[in-house]
Protein backbone atom coordinates (compact mmCIF):
# COMPACT_ATOMS: atom_id res chain seq x y z
CA UNK A 1 0.00 0.00 0.00
CA UNK A 2 1.38 3.81 -1.01
CA UNK A 3 2.17 6.14 1.82
CA UNK A 4 -0.60 8.41 0.46
CA UNK A 5 -3.22 5.58 0.84
CA UNK A 6 -2.06 5.07 4.36
CA UNK A 7 -2.17 8.79 5.00
CA UNK A 8 -6.13 8.60 3.49
CA UNK A 9 -7.45 6.00 5.35
CA UNK A 10 -5.88 7.81 8.81
CA UNK A 11 -7.94 10.61 7.84
CA UNK A 12 -11.20 8.78 6.92
CA UNK A 13 -11.11 6.82 10.45
CA UNK A 14 -12.46 9.66 12.31
CA UNK A 15 -15.15 10.55 10.05
CA UNK A 16 -16.42 6.74 10.52
CA UNK A 17 -16.13 7.57 14.35
CA UNK A 18 -18.36 10.44 14.06
CA UNK A 19 -20.72 9.02 12.38
CA UNK A 20 -20.99 5.79 15.10
CA UNK A 21 -21.49 8.27 17.47
CA UNK A 22 -24.46 9.96 16.12
CA UNK A 23 -25.97 6.76 15.37
CA UNK A 24 -24.90 5.25 18.89
CA UNK A 25 -26.73 8.42 20.41
CA UNK A 26 -29.90 9.12 17.81
CA UNK A 27 -30.35 4.98 18.84
CA UNK A 28 -30.60 5.85 22.59
CA UNK A 29 -32.75 8.96 22.11
CA UNK A 30 -35.38 6.07 20.93
CA UNK A 31 -35.57 4.67 24.25
CA UNK A 32 -35.71 7.85 26.62
CA UNK A 33 -38.97 8.14 28.84
CA UNK A 34 -41.60 10.86 27.79
CA UNK A 35 -41.59 13.08 30.93
CA UNK A 36 -44.76 15.14 29.66
CA UNK A 37 -48.09 13.66 31.42
CA UNK A 38 -50.92 12.55 28.90
CA UNK A 39 -53.93 15.05 28.84
CA UNK A 40 -56.13 13.89 30.91
CA UNK A 41 -58.20 17.65 31.58
CA UNK A 42 -61.88 17.50 30.60
CA UNK A 43 -64.18 20.35 29.62
CA UNK A 44 -67.94 19.57 29.47
CA UNK A 45 -69.97 22.44 28.29
CA UNK A 46 -73.74 23.31 26.97
CA UNK A 47 -75.35 25.93 24.76
CA UNK A 48 -78.57 27.26 25.97
CA UNK A 49 -81.03 29.78 24.85
CA UNK A 50 -80.85 32.74 26.79
CA UNK A 51 -84.31 33.43 26.95
CA UNK A 52 -85.64 29.96 28.24
CA UNK A 53 -82.99 28.12 29.30
CA UNK A 54 -83.96 25.54 27.15
CA UNK A 55 -80.72 23.56 25.33
CA UNK A 56 -80.25 24.82 21.45
CA UNK A 57 -80.61 21.65 19.52
CA UNK A 58 -78.46 21.01 16.59
CA UNK A 59 -76.90 19.09 14.30
CA UNK A 60 -73.94 16.27 15.18
CA UNK A 61 -70.82 17.25 12.80
CA UNK A 62 -69.94 19.85 10.62
CA UNK A 63 -73.24 21.57 10.12
CA UNK A 64 -73.50 21.23 14.11
CA UNK A 65 -72.33 23.65 16.70
CA UNK A 66 -68.70 24.56 16.40
CA UNK A 67 -66.61 24.35 19.81
CA UNK A 68 -62.87 26.32 19.39
CA UNK A 69 -60.54 25.83 22.18
CA UNK A 70 -57.34 28.33 21.64
CA UNK A 71 -54.41 27.21 24.91
CA UNK A 72 -53.49 30.90 25.63
CA UNK A 73 -50.57 29.40 28.02
CA UNK A 74 -48.29 29.76 25.71
CA UNK A 75 -49.12 33.16 24.72
CA UNK A 76 -50.20 35.32 21.87
CA UNK A 77 -50.98 34.55 18.78
CA UNK A 78 -51.08 30.64 19.64
CA UNK A 79 -53.00 27.96 17.07
CA UNK A 80 -56.33 26.95 18.03
CA UNK A 81 -56.69 23.50 18.83
CA UNK A 82 -58.59 21.34 16.19
CA UNK A 83 -62.46 21.97 16.28
CA UNK A 84 -64.66 19.51 17.78
CA UNK A 85 -68.99 19.65 17.80
CA UNK A 86 -71.94 19.67 20.04
CA UNK A 87 -73.64 16.35 20.47
CA UNK A 88 -77.79 17.29 19.26
CA UNK A 89 -78.69 18.38 22.35
CA UNK A 90 -76.21 21.49 22.32
CA UNK A 91 -74.11 19.66 25.03
CA UNK A 92 -69.99 19.14 24.32
CA UNK A 93 -67.14 17.19 26.23
CA UNK A 94 -63.51 17.00 25.52
CA UNK A 95 -61.77 14.64 27.90
CA UNK A 96 -57.93 14.56 26.71
CA UNK A 97 -56.64 18.10 27.07
CA UNK A 98 -53.69 19.45 29.01
CA UNK A 99 -53.97 21.33 32.10
CA UNK A 100 -54.19 25.34 31.16
CA UNK A 101 -55.88 28.37 30.08
CA UNK A 102 -58.04 28.24 26.98
CA UNK A 103 -60.46 30.16 25.58
CA UNK A 104 -63.21 28.39 24.42
CA UNK A 105 -65.64 30.19 21.17
CA UNK A 106 -68.53 28.31 19.84
CA UNK A 107 -70.07 29.04 16.77
CA UNK A 108 -73.73 27.91 15.35
CA UNK A 109 -77.46 29.26 14.42
CA UNK A 110 -77.46 31.31 16.82
CA UNK A 111 -75.91 35.48 17.38
CA UNK A 112 -71.91 35.34 16.95
CA UNK A 113 -70.51 35.40 20.37
CA UNK A 114 -67.40 36.68 18.72
CA UNK A 115 -68.39 40.22 16.17
CA UNK A 116 -65.66 42.10 14.20
CA UNK A 117 -66.15 44.73 11.48
CA UNK A 118 -64.48 44.12 8.39
CA UNK A 119 -61.10 45.49 9.88
CA UNK A 120 -60.81 43.02 12.34
CA UNK A 121 -61.71 45.77 14.75
CA UNK A 122 -64.04 43.84 17.70
CA UNK A 123 -67.13 44.60 18.23
CA UNK A 124 -68.26 42.63 20.95
CA UNK A 125 -66.87 39.26 22.45
CA UNK A 126 -69.11 36.84 24.52
CA UNK A 127 -66.28 33.83 23.80
CA UNK A 128 -65.27 32.50 27.18
CA UNK A 129 -61.71 32.26 28.98
CA UNK A 130 -61.36 29.65 31.94
CA UNK A 131 -58.50 27.74 33.93
CA UNK A 132 -59.22 24.18 32.45
CA UNK A 133 -58.44 22.14 35.62
CA UNK A 134 -59.78 18.43 36.59
CA UNK A 135 -63.58 18.82 35.20
CA UNK A 136 -64.44 22.31 34.08
CA UNK A 137 -67.95 23.41 33.01
CA UNK A 138 -68.92 26.07 30.63
CA UNK A 139 -72.14 27.43 29.58
CA UNK A 140 -73.48 29.56 27.16
CA UNK A 141 -76.38 31.68 26.74
CA UNK A 142 -76.83 32.45 23.39
CA UNK A 143 -79.58 34.25 20.72
CA UNK A 144 -80.79 31.10 18.22
CA UNK A 145 -82.22 32.40 15.11
CA UNK A 146 -85.38 30.29 15.07
CA UNK A 147 -87.13 27.94 17.17
CA UNK A 148 -88.39 24.43 16.00
CA UNK A 149 -91.32 22.72 17.60
CA UNK A 150 -93.83 19.64 16.45
CA UNK A 151 -97.53 20.02 16.72
CA UNK A 152 -98.60 16.93 17.79
CA UNK A 153 -96.91 13.69 17.04
CA UNK A 154 -95.87 12.59 13.74
CA UNK A 155 -98.49 9.98 12.13
CA UNK A 156 -98.08 7.82 9.02
CA UNK A 157 -100.14 7.61 5.96
CA UNK A 158 -99.34 5.02 3.14
CA UNK A 159 -95.93 3.98 4.21
CA UNK A 160 -94.97 8.40 4.75
CA UNK A 161 -94.18 10.14 7.62
CA UNK A 162 -96.51 13.17 7.89
CA UNK A 163 -95.32 15.83 10.61
CA UNK A 164 -96.46 19.42 11.74
CA UNK A 165 -94.05 21.70 13.08
CA UNK A 166 -93.84 25.06 14.33
CA UNK A 167 -91.43 27.57 13.46
CA UNK A 168 -90.67 30.66 15.32
CA UNK A 169 -87.59 33.65 15.63
CA UNK A 170 -85.25 33.25 18.64
CA UNK A 171 -84.53 36.46 17.78
CA UNK A 172 -86.01 39.72 16.96
CA UNK A 173 -85.21 41.24 13.08
CA UNK A 174 -84.11 44.97 14.97
CA UNK A 175 -81.83 42.89 17.51
CA UNK A 176 -80.67 40.77 14.52
CA UNK A 177 -79.94 43.93 12.35
CA UNK A 178 -78.03 45.87 15.37
CA UNK A 179 -75.28 43.28 16.02
CA UNK A 180 -74.81 41.92 12.51
CA UNK A 181 -74.84 44.87 10.44
CA UNK A 182 -71.88 46.61 11.97
CA UNK A 183 -69.80 43.52 11.31
CA UNK A 184 -69.84 44.87 7.19
CA UNK A 185 -71.70 43.59 3.93
CA UNK A 186 -75.24 43.13 5.45
CA UNK A 187 -77.98 42.33 3.41
CA UNK A 188 -81.97 41.87 4.29
CA UNK A 189 -82.10 39.08 3.00
CA UNK A 190 -79.82 37.44 5.67
CA UNK A 191 -82.83 37.19 8.35
CA UNK A 192 -84.99 35.21 5.48
CA UNK A 193 -86.30 31.76 6.24
CA UNK A 194 -84.84 29.28 3.53
CA UNK A 195 -86.23 26.47 3.90
CA UNK A 196 -87.81 23.93 6.53
CA UNK A 197 -86.70 20.55 6.78
CA UNK A 198 -88.20 16.96 7.80
CA UNK A 199 -84.90 14.26 8.42
CA UNK A 200 -86.19 10.62 8.07
CA UNK A 201 -83.38 7.94 9.33
CA UNK A 202 -83.17 4.56 11.05
CA UNK A 203 -80.18 6.24 13.44
CA UNK A 204 -81.42 8.10 16.55
CA UNK A 205 -79.07 10.77 15.62
CA UNK A 206 -81.04 11.58 12.63
CA UNK A 207 -80.25 14.57 10.64
CA UNK A 208 -78.23 16.41 7.78
CA UNK A 209 -75.61 14.00 8.51
CA UNK A 210 -77.55 11.05 8.89
CA UNK A 211 -80.36 11.40 6.78
CA UNK A 212 -81.92 8.88 4.55
CA UNK A 213 -82.77 10.99 1.18
CA UNK A 214 -85.20 7.77 -0.11
CA UNK A 215 -87.24 9.43 2.60
CA UNK A 216 -86.37 13.07 3.86
CA UNK A 217 -87.83 15.77 2.26
CA UNK A 218 -87.48 19.77 2.42
CA UNK A 219 -89.78 22.78 2.05
CA UNK A 220 -87.76 25.71 0.40
CA UNK A 221 -88.94 29.63 0.42
CA UNK A 222 -87.64 32.20 -1.90
CA UNK A 223 -86.81 36.08 -0.46
CA UNK A 224 -89.08 37.03 2.52
CA UNK A 225 -92.30 34.62 1.65
CA UNK A 226 -91.95 32.78 5.07
CA UNK A 227 -92.76 35.66 7.01
CA UNK A 228 -96.35 34.99 7.24
CA UNK A 229 -95.73 31.44 8.48
CA UNK A 230 -93.92 32.52 11.17
CA UNK A 231 -95.56 30.62 14.07
CA UNK A 232 -97.95 29.26 11.98
CA UNK A 233 -98.64 25.00 11.63
CA UNK A 234 -96.47 23.89 8.46
CA UNK A 235 -96.78 20.56 7.06
CA UNK A 236 -94.59 18.34 6.01
CA UNK A 237 -94.66 15.09 4.65
CA UNK A 238 -91.71 12.34 3.83
CA UNK A 239 -91.11 11.22 0.23
CA UNK A 240 -90.97 7.57 -0.98
CA UNK A 241 -92.21 4.62 1.05
CA UNK A 242 -91.04 3.43 4.33
CA UNK A 243 -91.11 -0.54 4.79
CA UNK A 244 -94.03 -1.56 7.10
CA UNK A 245 -92.74 -3.03 10.20
CA UNK A 246 -89.62 -0.70 10.61
CA UNK A 247 -89.04 1.94 13.21
CA UNK A 248 -87.52 5.36 11.66
CA UNK A 249 -86.27 8.34 13.71
CA UNK A 250 -87.53 12.42 12.34
CA UNK A 251 -85.81 15.35 13.36
CA UNK A 252 -87.32 18.71 12.03
CA UNK A 253 -85.07 21.78 10.95
CA UNK A 254 -84.78 25.23 9.37
CA UNK A 255 -82.34 27.63 8.85
CA UNK A 256 -81.82 31.28 7.44
CA UNK A 257 -79.92 33.20 5.15
CA UNK A 258 -76.73 34.01 7.28
CA UNK A 259 -73.89 31.47 7.36
CA UNK A 260 -71.78 31.08 10.95
CA UNK A 261 -69.05 31.94 11.03
CA UNK A 262 -69.24 34.43 9.17
CA UNK A 263 -67.74 33.66 5.80
CA UNK A 264 -67.67 29.98 6.41
CA UNK A 265 -70.32 29.18 4.27
CA UNK A 266 -72.59 27.30 6.32
CA UNK A 267 -76.08 28.05 7.03
CA UNK A 268 -76.61 25.93 10.08
CA UNK A 269 -80.24 24.82 10.67
CA UNK A 270 -81.95 25.10 14.20
CA UNK A 271 -83.42 21.41 14.84
CA UNK A 272 -86.27 20.03 17.75
CA UNK A 273 -86.14 16.56 19.22
CA UNK A 274 -85.92 13.45 17.61
CA UNK A 275 -88.43 11.42 17.95
CA UNK A 276 -89.30 7.30 16.78
CA UNK A 277 -92.27 6.64 14.51
CA UNK A 278 -93.39 3.17 13.96
CA UNK A 279 -94.45 2.10 10.23
CA UNK A 280 -97.10 -0.27 10.57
Amino acid sequence: MSLNKNIQKMIRIPNYAAMLLLISLSACSLFELDNYDAPAETLKGEVVDVATGEPVLTDQGSEGIRVRLTELSWGDNVAPNPDFFCMPDGTFQNTRLFKGTYNIQVDGPFIPLLREDDRGVPLANETQTMEIEGVTKARFEVQPFLKVEWVGSPTVVNGKVRAQVKVTRGVSEEDFQSKIEPMGGYSDSFFNVTDVQLFVSYSSSVGYRARDTRWSNAIEYSGASFDGLVGETITIESTGTIPSGRAVFVRAAARINYDTPRGSGIRRWNYNEATQVLIP
